[in-house]
């Protein structure tokens, strides 16, 4: 038997560019006669009701694909690095001027999925966090930037909002009635290679385990030394549905069309699917976006204990039916649980007349519930069962609000600045004479850098306006409006061309 290590978990955000390489195989295909089918064969045939079954499985996966999948989006994450290099690849259509001060983005991502007409998109925060600017693409080819609502690094979930219409979104189900054997999808946006070729893919399996404690996000925050690793909730839903790099932050969906959990992490040597894929459950994820939308941040109950797992050992010793629940090993201070009469080696067994059968469920049990609510706990304290209600308190945790997000703007709008291109910017940028306007600076994220255009492109028309100089640029510029698309050709300093077709942020 191979045992997965906690090293061997890995989220599933992808940085680009990701290029794939692969051998082509081909095999030799011999034409055959068919022989005569024997009774026995005939008999082997599929009876039609299995067929039947099989053929509407089939075409309920079908259904559910083209249903969902236009809510789910890829979402591209920019970081600015600093670097010497050229504001393009040497094997470029297209040259710049070298700036030993340019930045620019490096970028990475995963995927989401759209829960509300109104724009709010869920995911991980690992595909986030730390992003200068986020862009959100949709499988209708469609783009938006995005801001950041929330983020909660305790559960690694992140609420997303765009401003668009005609938005296509899911209905978030209950992960508590998933079963284990039950069908679902996993849904995601790897976007390999050149094209994103592979975007937007859909894999099917069944639901392998419930309640997997992976350790991965209280390990993270552990190795960052934050102190909200103390507050880590890790109750997994374990799939076999393949789920792969670019894949974090996609729905894991039930054969009723409902996301029952956040793909987020798998289980591997090798970083790629061994059939062992872990979602957060809907309904904690629910709970955090709930909070985000309606407080800010993050609002943790708590019950002030500091538990573990039960043993065959403490089955034993305290006289437990089975070996569930949790055991009691110390309390924090002020601890709503203390106060209620909770003691050293108290098992929990349920709470709220839920059953309690580990640490991971446990915490999740609690974070659905509200700060100030009194709950009903049973415990087992050396064989004799007791019941307490205890009000729980508001854990304070590291920041969760609002993630300040780059909306670079411009001269314009779009992120640039121009000027004429006078006997001094010629030589600085290789022309072979001065006249015209020429782009001097542009802003990273901007609508203009995400467009191709780069400081040294001379100006050659707007809107198939000719252009004479910088005030005839700023003259057209300062008079489009938002959502106005704005046609620039330009040209560098080789008398080579390029259409940039750019919308007014």
């Amino acid at each position: 038997m191979v045992r997965m290590t906690p090293q061997g978990v890995k989220k599933l955000g992808v940085v680009s560019a990701v290029f794939l390489a692969g051998a082509v195989m081909t095999a030799g295909y011999q034409r055959a006669h068919a022989p005569a089918v024997s009774l026995a064969a005939a008999q082997a045939m599929p009876r039609p009701l299995t067929v039947r079954q099989a053929s509407q499985t089939s075409d309920a996966f079908v259904s559910i694909s083209e249903n969902v999948t236009p809510a789910v989006v890829r979402i591209q994450a920019e970081q600015t690095v600093q670097d010497r290099a050229k504001r393009f690849p040497s094997n470029s259509e297209y040259s710049a001027p070298d700036d030993d001060n340019h930045q620019f983005p490096q970028i990475a991502g995963g995927s989401g999925f759209v829960v509300s007409p109104d724009g709010y998109i869920l995911t991980n925060n690992h595909v986030i966090e730390g992003a200068d600017k986020i862009t959100v693409m949709m499988v209708d080819k469609r783009s938006f930037n995005a801001s950041v609502v929330g983020r909660d690094l305790t559960t690694d979930v992140a609420l997303l909002k765009i401003e668009g219409t005609n938005l296509k979104y899911m209905k978030l189900g209950d992960s508590d009635e998933a079963k284990v054997g039950e069908w679902v999808l996993a849904i995601g946006n790897p976007g390999f290679g050149d094209a994103n070729t592979l975007d937007f893919t859909v894999t099917g399996g069944i639901i392998s385990a419930k309640g997997r404690p992976l350790r991965i996000i209280a390990r993270e925050l552990r190795d960052a030394r934050n102190p909200a690793e103390q507050f880590a909730i890790e109750d997994f839903i374990q799939t076999d549905a393949v789920i792969n790099p670019g894949n974090s932050g996609g729905p894991l969906v039930n054969l009723h069309g409902e996301v029952i959990g956040i793909n987020t992490a798998i289980a591997s040597t090798t970083g790629y699917s061994e059939g062992y894929g872990f979602a957060i459950p809907a309904n904690l994820a629910r709970r955090v976006m709930k909070d985000l939308v309606e407080h800010g941040h993050v609002r943790r109950p708590l019950l002030g204990i500091s538990i573990v797992d039960v043993t065959k050992e403490d089955a034993d010793l305290y006289k437990l039916p089975r070996i569930a629940g949790v055991l009691v090993e110390d309390f924090a201070a002020d601890s709503p649980a203390r106060r209620a009469g909770l003691d050293r080696n108290d098992v929990i067994i349920s709470i709220g007349g839920t059953r309690v059968e580990s640490v991971g469920q446990l915490q999740r049990m609690v974070a659905q519930r509200d700060p100030g609510e009194v709950v009903d706990v049973d415990v087992i304290r050396f064989g004799v069962q007791h019941r307490f209600q205890i009000r729980l308190t508001q854990a304070s945790i590291p920041d969760s609000a609002p993630q300040p997000v780059a909306r670079p703007s411009g001269e314009h709008g779009l992120g640039i600045e121009v000027a004429d291109l006078t006997a001094q910017l010629a030589s600085k940028y290789r022309f072979d004479r001065a006249g015209g306007a020429v782009v001097t600076k542009v802003l990273p994220f901007s609508a203009a850098d995400d467009k191709r255009v780069a400081p040294g492109f001379k100006i050659l028309s707007i809107n198939r306006k000719p252009i004479t100089g910088s005030a005839d640029a700023r003259g057209i510029l300062n008079a489009a409006h938002s959502g106005e698309i704005i046609s620039l050709l330009l040209s560098d300093a080789t008398g080579r061309t390029l259409i940039s077709n750019i919308r007014v942020p």
